[in-house]
């Protein structure tokens, strides 16, 4: 099957997903077309089946902005009619799905035979922010509306389009889903004498930094953690709030026991070095740095919002609290540092649901059966 994958190239759930799908299905006899304006960061060395097109979007007076849809919806037309795609998958909503509708019709118009199928998967914000501000929520329903097919990344994002827009068509289900191969626990000794010299437990947080994953509120429970037990914590990512993170760290007297890495494209060395993940997040429709996390047998803590109690099972793989509750948050992690038999346990447990139900083996297999469900409809 000829496949174009429409997707951002930060690192963020949507484009990494996007790009690890694009991957496996090349790997699986599938040519794959990813369009984005930048190397998506997971995309890697070369690959047969899977080629990259970059999205130009030309600079002019008369525009106060860049055009980026125009220019993407562009770009579809042209790789749709040179590749003959039998599918565009747009992620993320905004300009995604617009764009991919856009180019759809021009194909249409103009009388070409093959008019590829256009899938959309909703991952999150694109629906619980963007697509409830009155600037873009009418454009977005309808967008979604036109789809050939529509997928979300959990039950909790599927409610929330249904509520939040109107939207009456059927949307498919599809969770997020990792390389279990690759994203398992091997710790490297150097990186456990940098990041814990003298033997303190290891809490972890990776996100954008953006508002909505409260970075702020992982180092509050950790100065919380701090205090009760040695422990010190690495803050992966870039983002908004890195500054005001790193100030709070310092101020709470916890500055010297917090690592800044900033962005990092190889998590699972870092991950694999780490005791417990923290998940403080107001928003979170799946979760996919926590999927990560469990995969490399870390133990997650929570806010019980959204996609996230979906993956974390209280108790078992994990612990889940009111998003306010930063007390009780400390409170969970400081069981799974002093408890080594239920610290082990959770592991295990955390290992064992990627496994049983996100590993690619067992998801990208929903996607192909879906695309070939549109393009024979």
């Amino acid at each position: 099957m000829n496949i174009g994958i429409v997707c951002y190239a930060s690192v963020g759930g949507s484009g990494i997903i996007a790009t690890e799908l694009g991957k496996v299905l090349a790997s699986r006899g599938h040519h794959v077309h990813i369009l984005s304006s930048e190397m998506p960061v997971r995309l890697g060395v070369f690959q047969p089946g899977l080629a990259f097109h970059r999205v130009e979007t030309p600079s002019y007076p008369v525009f106060r902005e860049p055009q980026y849809l125009l220019s993407l919806a562009n770009k579809i037309v042209e790789v749709s009619r040179e590749e003959k795609l039998d599918v565009v998958h747009a992620h993320y909503a905004v300009p995604h799905a617009t764009a991919a509708y856009l180019a759809r019709q021009i194909l249409a118009s103009a009388g070409q035979a093959r008019v590829p199928r256009v899938i959309t998967t909703l991952h999150g914000t694109d629906i619980t922010l963007l697509g409830t501000d009155r600037s873009y929520s009418e454009t977005v329903a309808f967008c979604i509306q036109q789809s050939d097919g529509v997928t979300a990344v959990s039950e909790s994002l599927k409610r929330d389009t249904i509520r939040e827009l109107g939207v009456t068509r059927e949307i498919r289900v599809i969770p997020n889903f990792v390389d279990c191969a690759t994203h398992k626990r091997h710790p490297v000794p150097e990186l456990q004498e940098r990041f814990a010299p003298r033997g303190e437990k290891l809490l972890i947080h990776v996100s954008n930094f953006r508002p909505v994953k409260r970075t702020k509120s992982v180092v509050e429970v950790f100065a919380r953690v701090r205090r009760q037990t040695p422990a010190r914590l690495l803050m992966v990512g870039d983002g908004p709030d890195f500054h005001d993170a790193m100030c709070l760290a310092r101020s709470l007297g916890v500055g010297d026991d917090v690592e800044f890495l900033g962005e990092q494209d190889q998590v699972v060395p870092l991950l694999s070095a780490a005791d417990v993940f923290l998940v403080p997040s107001v928003k979170e429709s799946f979760g996919l740095a926590a999927l990560e996390a469990m995969a490399c047998e870390v133990p997650v803590v929570a806010s019980a919002i959204g996609g996230l109690p979906e993956l974390v099972e209280d108790g078992v793989n994990g612990f889940l609290h009111d998003p306010d509750d930063l007390d009780g948050m400390a409170g969970s992690t400081i069981r799974l540092l002093t408890d080594a038999t239920l610290h082990r346990r959770a592991a295990e447990a955390a290992r064992r649901t990627a496994e049983d139900r996100y590993c690619d083996s067992k998801i990208v297999p929903m996607y192909e059966a879906y695309y070939a469900e549109m393009v024979n409809r």
